[in-house]
């Protein structure tokens, strides 16, 4: 039996970027819940041990101090993939009873049950990426597991993890300490969850009768305001007046979100609260978007969206994507962005007309032109964005920062702009 759970990122990183240049695969969210959460959920009580690559083992352990991080005592592991959607029977496709096993779905490793000399082994090669080499040998065992590959995959599956997390997520205290004013208008109200401390202003409607809506502690609902469930507010987060929050859509903590937003993620103390339309996008974390930004999220043909991913073209297959913004990003009032776009970490963008489609990390400009973002000034920027929030940017938080922009200079390179 396994006494302990690795959580691991594999080679597939890659597809997911920009959005795990800053962070692991498994802090990305769908849902309520991040990857990570999900599977932790199926497992209480057992000791995590979180892997990460190298440059980022410093700032996981930053932000996790009470956990393991890149250090693997112990004789007996489940090792599970970090893209994995741990749904709430995952346990018990998984269990940590058992003899050593490889779990795959197609092509793809969703667990291995590690003991004895293979341990040894494995632990040699944690300091790397794990793909299928660094598990030869073990009985596999297919499963019926869904895996993130690409941003979209996790827009796509949103509304459903809201409804499936809503079912299992802890909604005591729903309501108390709450401040729901005259006019408000909750419809399907025991599908409608209210923190602690939140304030809902009148005339806001809470529309949960096609999916739940879960609302964190102090959240505050400007007059006015239209929320479609299924959909997640995080704590301490503003609705601004008139805004319109359609299904589908994740808005992590501390975020300010106004105009109209449909079938989205936002991380945690992102801004998009102007007029303007956001659809079929994910938006990392520290993200501000300006006044009247909008995105297209379908083409005039209704065709498949092709996707720049990792400096390769990649067929969609989705009718419907919109923007993947990458950590630190921000874009200037009246910006507009085609459908499918991709924004790297730490870029400024402004300008009028659409930007290219794929914009790589520490960018600054737009349609007419794009040169690259002193690392000195987008520490700076970051710094003073991150204390507005009461948060310092680290030295480890600078090292990432430097390691991320050494690393991306080539897709820079390539596109003739200093590296």
């Amino acid at each position: 039996m396994a006494n302990k759970i690795c959580i691991f990122e594999g080679i597939n990183y890659r597809n997911l970027l920009p959005l795990v240049h800053f962070r692991p695969v498994y802090n990305l969210r769908t849902g309520i819940l991040s990857l990570r959460e999900k599977i932790e959920r199926n497992y209480p009580n057992t000791p995590i041990v979180l892997h990460a690559r190298d440059y980022l083992k410093d700032v996981v352990q930053q932000n996790n101090p009470s956990l393991v991080v890149n250090n693997f005592e112990g004789n007996n592991i489940l090792f599970i993939n970090g893209r994995v959607i741990a749904k709430e029977n995952f346990s018990e496709i998984i269990p940590l009873k058992g003899t050593d096993r490889l779990y795959v779905n197609g092509d793809d490793i969703v667990a291995a049950r590690i003991s004895g000399s293979k341990l040894k082994e494995i632990k040699r090669a944690l300091h790397g990426l794990l793909d299928h080499e660094s598990f030869e040998g073990l009985i596999k065992e297919e499963v019926d597991v869904q895996l993130i590959k690409y941003p979209w995959d996790l827009v796509h599956t949103n509304g459903d993890q809201i409804i499936n997390d809503f079912k299992l997520i802890d909604k005591s205290n729903n309501l108390e300490n709450a401040k729901i004013y005259d006019g408000v208008y909750l419809l399907n109200k025991d599908s409608i969850y209210i923190g602690e401390g939140t304030s809902i202003k009148p005339g806001v409607t809470i529309d949960a009768e096609e999916g739940p809506v879960y609302i964190g502690k102090n959240v505050t609902i400007y007059p006015n305001a239209y929320i479609q469930g299924p959909c997640y507010i995080g704590d301490k987060s503003i609705i601004k007046v008139n805004a319109a929050i359609y299904k589908n859509t994740s808005i992590g903590k501390v975020c300010k979100v106004g105009g109209e937003i449909e079938d989205s993620i936002i991380h945690g103390y992102s801004n998009k609260q102007h007029d303007g339309f956001l659809g079929h996008s994910y938006l990392g974390s520290w993200v501000n978007l300006g006044a009247s930004t909008t995105n297209s999220d379908l083409k005039n043909n209704y065709g498949s969206v092709k996707v720049i991913i990792n400096n390769e073209q990649i067929d969609s297959g989705q009718q419907f994507v919109g923007l993947t913004m990458g950590d630190h990003s921000k874009a200037s009032i009246n910006s507009i962005f085609n459908t499918g776009t991709v924004v790297g970490v730490s870029c400024n963008i402004f300008g009028e007309g659409f930007p290219p489609k794929y914009i790589p990390s520490f960018s600054w400009g737009g349609k007419e032109m794009l040169t690259t973002y002193n690392i000195d000034k987008a520490e700076e920027v970051a710094e003073r964005v991150m204390l507005r929030r009461n948060i310092p940017f680290t030295d480890i938080d600078k090292k990432l920062f430097a390691a991320v922009y050494d690393f991306t200079s080539e897709e820079r390179r390539k596109r003739g702009m200093p590296f």
